[in-house]
C-alpha cells in the first residue's frame, strides 16, 4: 500500500472478494463519520480495524510471490486505514500505532512538499523530528498488540520520511546562529509574500512593505542587485530553484542559502506584483478549490477544541491528495497536458503545502480523549486557564471571589460514577487526561483559596496590632 502509485496492475480475480468487502467497511467507516446524532463509540471502530486487518491479511496471503503489487484494491484499504487512524484520534486513542496511519501520510506530502518548495525553517523540522519519535515509539508498542502487516508498512512509511528530513536538516547545517537569523527572517518573508499573492484583493502596498525590508537586507549583507540579463524574472528564478542541491549528506556553504533565498524572496515579489493576484485562467479551477480547502482548514484555528471531529480532515485530505496526485513531474497540468507558468505552479504548491501544514498541525495537537468527554475536557481547560490568569494576576481577596469556579469543579466531580466519567453504560477513552486535568484544577483552586486566606489573616492581625494604641490614646483622653 503507498500513498500515490504511478501504475495500477490489473485486479487478481482472487482478490475481487477482497475489494467487494473492503468496499463495504469502507462506506461503513463513511457513514460512522457522518453520523453526527450520537459520539464514536470505541468498540465500533475496533470492530471495524480488525475486520480490515483480516482483509489485509488474506490479500498478503494471496501476494507471496508479488508482495509489492499496486491495484485498486490498495487504494480501498489506504481510504480504510486513513479513516481509521482518524477514528482512533477521535475515540481518543492516540498513543496506539494504527492513529500513526494518517499523521505519517500528511508529513510524508509535507515534507516532500517542502523539500520541493526548497525552504522551510528549523523550527518545521524540529516538529516533526520530534513527532516521529513519538510515532516509532508507538508503533514499537504496537508490535504485540496489533497486525504485523500494519507495524511492517508504518515503520517502512516512518523511515522515509526521516531520509527526507535528514536532507532538509543537513541542508541547514553550515548556518551559523547570525546567519540562521536572517535565513529564518527571508522565509518569513517569502511565506508571507505567498499568502498576499493568494488574497482575494492583492495587497500592493503590503507586498512593496516586504521589498524594502528586502533592499535593505541586501543592503546588509552587500549583495548586488538582482539582474535579468535579457531574462524574464521567472526564468531567473527557477535557475536559483535549479542551483539548489537538497540531498543527504550534502551540506551547503551558509552564506550561499541565504544569498540564494534572497534572490528569490525578489525575484517572487517582482513576479506576484507583475501577475497582481492573478493566475493563469488554465488553472483558476485549481486554484479555487485549493484556496476554499485552505481557507475551511484555517477557520477550524477558530473552532477546533470544541467543534473538531478528527474525521472532519479525511475529505480535506483526500481532496488534497488527488490534486497532488495528478500532477506529473511535479508539474501541474492543464487539460491538454501542457504544464503551468512558475507562478501558478508555485503558487499551487504552496497552498497545497499550506492546507496539509494545516492537517498536521490538527492531528498533532488532538487531545488524547474521546470526542465524547471532550465538553467537559474543553471545560476543564477552560477553567485551568481562567485559575491560572487570576493566579498570575495577584490572586484573589477573598475566598468568596472563588466560588464559581469551586461551583464549577464540584458540578463537573459529581459527574463522576464509581471514579470514572460514564456516558450511558460506556467509560470513553481519556478518562486519566480528564481526571488529571480535574485535579490541577482543584490544586489550582486551593492554592489560591489559602493565599487569600493567609492574606485575610495577616490583614486581620494587622489591624488588631494597631487597636491597643488606638484603644490607650481612647482611654488617656479627657474631655
Amino acid at each position: 500500500m503507498t500513498d500515490s502509485p504511478a501504475i495500477r496492475a490489473p485486479l487478481d480475480p482472487q482478490e475481487q472478494p477482497i475489494l467487494d468487502r473492503i468496499l463495504v467497511i469502507r462506506d461503513q467507516l463513511s457513514i460512522l463519520k457522518q453520523d453526527r446524532s450520537s459520539y464514536v463509540r470505541s468498540q465500533d471502530v475496533l470492530d471495524l480495524y480488525a475486520q480490515v486487518i483480516e482483509q489485509v491479511e488474506k490479500l498478503n496471503g494471496i501476494r507471496t510471490n508479488r508482495p509489492r503489487e499496486q491495484n485498486r484494491v490498495d487504494t480501498v484499504l489506504d481510504d480504510c486505514f486513513q479513516l481509521i487512524s482518524l477514528f482512533f484520534l477521535t475515540i481518543g486513542r492516540n498513543q496506539e500505532a494504527p492513529a500513526v496511519y494518517s499523521a505519517i501520510s500528511t508529513v510524508k506530502r509535507l515534507l516532500d512538499h517542502l523539500k520541493e518548495a526548497g525552504f522551510f525553517l528549523p523550527q518545521d523540522l524540529e516538529s516533526i523530528d520530534k513527532n516521529l519519535v513519538k510515532w516509532t515509539e508507538s508503533v514499537e508498542r504496537g508490535k504485540d498488540s496489533h497486525s504485523p502487516h500494519l507495524m511492517t508498512l508504518l515503520q517502512a512509511r516512518i523511515d522515509v520520511c526521516r531520509h527526507t528530513l535528514r536532507e532538509l536538516q543537513d541542508s541547514l547545517s553550515n548556518l551559523d546562529p547570525e546567519m540562521m537569523g536572517t535565513y529564518e527572517t527571508l522565509v518569513s518573508i517569502l511565506r508571507s509574500l505567498s499568502a498576499c499573492n493568494t488574497r482575494s484583493k492583492f495587497p500592493v502596498k503590503e507586498v512593496k512593505e516586504y521589498q524594502e525590508q528586502l533592499f535593505k537586507i541586501r543592503d546588509e549583507l552587500h549583495e548586488s542587485t538582482i539582474t535579468h540579463d535579457g531574462k524574464s524574472a521567472e526564468d531567473v528564478y527557477m535557475e536559483k530553484i535549479a542551483s539548489l542541491n537538497l540531498q543527504e549528506g550534502v551540506a551547503q556553504d551558509g552564506n550561499k542559502v541565504v544569498a540564494l533565498l534572497l534572490a528569490r524572496c525578489q525575484l517572487w515579489a517582482e513576479i506576484i506584483l507583475e501577475k497582481n493576484g492573478k493566475i493563469d485562467e488554465r488553472f483558476q479551477d485549481t486554484y479555487d478549490k485549493l484556496v476554499k480547502i485552505r481557507n475551511q482548514l484555517d477557520q477550524m484555528n477558530l473552532t477546533q477544541a470544541w467543534s473538531l471531529r478528527e474525521t472532519d480532515l479525511y475529505s480535506f485530505q483526500r481532496q488534497l491528495d488527488r490534486i497532488d496526485e495528478s500532477r506529473v513531474d511535479g508539474n501541474f497540468l492543464d487539460a491538454e497536458g501542457k504544464p503551468a507558468d512558475l507562478h501558478a505552479q508555485r503558487t499551487l504548491l504552496y497552498l497545497l503545502r499550506k492546507s496539509y501544514a494545516y492537517i498536521y498541525q490538527y492531528i498533532v495537537s488532538s487531545e488524547p480523549v474521546s470526542e465524547a468527554l471532550l465538553p467537559i475536557y474543553n471545560q476543564l481547560l477552560t477553567l485551568k486557564r481562567c485559575l491560572l490568569e487570576v493566579k498570575r494576576s495577584g490572586g484573589v481577596d477573598s475566598p468568596r471571589e472563588l466560588y464559581p469556579y469551586s461551583m464549577k469543579l464540584n458540578s463537573i466531580d459529581n459527574m463522576k460514577k464509581d471514579g470514572k466519567f460514564m456516558v450511558g453504560n460506556d467509560i470513553p477513552e481519556g478518562q486519566g487526561a480528564v481526571i488529571a486535568l480535574l485535579a490541577e484544577c482543584f490544586e489550582l483552586a486551593y492554592e489560591l483559596r489559602n493565599d487569600a486566606e493567609e492574606k485575610q489573616e495577616q490583614e486581620q492581625e494587622q489591624e488588631e496590632e494597631e487597636a491597643p494604641v488606638d484603644a490607650v490614646n481612647g482611654a488617656g483622653s479627657k474631655d
